[in-house]
């Protein structure tokens, strides 16, 4: 029981980091903010799931290729944002 309990604090918590991503996007106009928010919602929506089917191996389950989509993610985000503007 308790472990449900944790594991919805974990999405709530992930789903929360997105929205304030949003947030942030709303005000700067970076595309980082929403492809972090992407991710954060992709580990939202990962976390969930895992909680919800009990899968005994993660690493053998979908729901790894779903967090690794979200870190490829994170990763493309900062690489793109930093970037030099000026190279063609």
């Amino acid at each position: 029981m308790i472990e449900q309990f944790l594991s919805g604090a974990v999405v709530m918590a992930f789903a929360i980091a997105g929205l304030l991503f949003l947030k942030y996007y709303r005000r700067t106009r970076q595309r980082l903010f929403v492809i972090f928010a992407a991710s954060f919602f992709l580990l939202a929506v990962n976390y969930a799931w895992l909680a919800l089917t009990q899968v005994p191996v993660e690493e053998r389950s979908p729901l790894f290729l779903v967090r690794l989509l979200a870190f490829s993610l994170i990763i493309f985000a900062i690489v793109y944002s930093n970037r030099d503007k000026s190279a063609p």
